[in-house]
């Protein structure tokens, strides 16, 4: 492990690639079938963020806000808005629950969304998510938090059978579904919470609906207190885990920062056999760690020449830089876009949370940029190799079907730095 600099000297972010935790909290609700997001702030802040999830998706995105203005802010203290909203939501569509969460505006005023909640008789989550704190990730896990604390029905029971994943924000939708179904093929029944494998994977619905289609039901969330194994995936999500355990102190809990790569694939092939009693993986799972293998065998001499400069999210940044470790990639900088305990445990020289200008000033060195769509000007204009992953990409088509987690997705992730890197290579020559 490097140098990790948790702060910056800087007192602002100049070209920043981080996200809010409003948006976070919007995205795991959208993981849950029939919900309804209820963003309690601006206008501006929930148009914004529909229309970066229409574009990073290509899907229609249900969500709905309060509409304060700085106004009614101040006179009318959140308690009428947010009541308005849900009666005009249920006047339209019956959703299977609201996701009521915050944004700077209404947290500045301290708006009481637990006190509205308890006087409004439909199903609804409260989660505070305050935009001038955390980022996507926090905002993911706390929603995710939330929906546990207040859905979750409490119980002493086990159902050995039953698994629960919980997912870190940068997963994509068919990357949630290879891990369920993964553990899957050792005999358990999976679930995912959020689960954004049926909601926003692309596929292509009869019409289009003015609620989230796909993902975990309501009913199954309330009975998650069962499952006999909860597996996290992303440190962000620890808290979550924790969470389930209240309801229920006989869960196992068992942690991955993340499922990138072979060693950390190993590990959960490990705990997999160890929880079942098996002996051998099903042969599926044998023919691909064979192939990564070979993956990595034949990217290592492309990946052993590359200096790779990754700027995401802590959960992702962690399972990037170890995946390219693996296979020869050397990260002489890693950049996340918020602190985390994650970052402690990075596999790169230099760690340090920052932005996009921290990059171009530290990153001279580096031939390839694992970073959003905010970071294609700057690979273009330095010369740089780029592999476009995280939140947004407004570029490429695809984006929920991209997989760059276990054996499988191991393989492709390593395939696509070694070309870029080859063609990148083969252009400056």
């Amino acid at each position: 492990m490097g140098e990790v600099s948790h702060k910056t000297v800087k007192p602002l972010q100049v070209n920043p690639f981080k996200l809010s935790q409003p948006m976070g909290a919007t995205l795991a609700f959208l993981g849950v079938d029939k919900c309804m997001p209820l963003m309690h702030g601006a206008m501006g802040c929930t148009s914004f963020t529909k229309v970066y999830y229409t574009r990073h998706f290509a899907e229609p995105i249900a969500i709905q806000t309060t509409a304060v203005t700085d106004v009614t802010a101040i006179l009318d203290g959140g308690d009428y808005s947010i009541v308005e909203s849900v009666k005009n939501i249920t006047k339209k569509v019956t959703p299977s629950l609201i996701g009521l969460h915050t944004t700077g505006l209404t947290e500045t005023k301290g708006d009481d969304i637990r006190g509205v909640a308890s006087k409004i008789e439909f199903p609804l989550v409260y989660v505070n998510t305050p935009d001038y704190e955390g980022g996507l990730e926090s905002g993911w896990a706390l929603a995710t938090r939330a929906m546990i604390e207040q859905l979750v029905a409490p119980t002493e029971a086990i159902d050995d059978n039953r698994v629960l994943v919980l997912p870190h924000v940068s997963l994509t939708p068919i990357e949630v579904e290879k891990i369920k179904d993964f553990i899957a093929a050792f005999g358990y029944d999976v679930f995912a919470l959020p689960d954004l494998s049926t909601s926003l994977d692309g596929h292509l619905g009869e019409k289009q609906a003015a609620l989230s289609s796909g993902g975990i039901t309501v009913e199954e969330i309330r009975s998650l207190g069962d499952c006999g194994m909860v597996i996290s995936v992303g440190d962000s999500m620890q808290g979550c885990a924790r969470a389930l355990q209240k309801k229920n102190p006989f869960i196992r809990h068992h942690h991955f920062s993340h499922l990138q790569g072979l060693d950390a694939t190993d590990a959960l092939v490990t705990l997999l056999l160890a929880e079942t009693g098996r002996t051998v993986p099903p042969a599926s799972i044998v023919r691909w760690r064979k192939r990564l293998q070979d993956a990595m065998l034949d990217c290592h001499f492309s990946l052993g020449q590359t200096r790779v400069l990754a700027a995401v999210e802590p959960d992702q940044l962690a399972g990037v830089c170890q995946a390219l470790r693996e296979a020869g990639g050397r990260i002489p900088l890693a950049i996340s876009s918020v602190d985390s305990p994650q970052l402690e445990h990075i596999a790169a020289d230099t760690v340090l949370v920052g932005d996009l200008e921290d990059a171009e000033r530290l990153g001279e060195g580096c031939d390839l940029m694992v970073t959003n769509f905010h970071g294609e000007a700057l690979a273009h204009r330095t010369h740089k190799a780029l592999v476009l992953r995280g939140f947004p990409n407004w570029e490429q088509v695809g984006n929920q079907l991209k997989n760059d987690v276990l054996y499988e997705g191991g393989a492709y992730f390593l395939f696509e730095c070694a070309n870029a890197a080859s063609a990148m290579r083969e252009r400056h020559e």
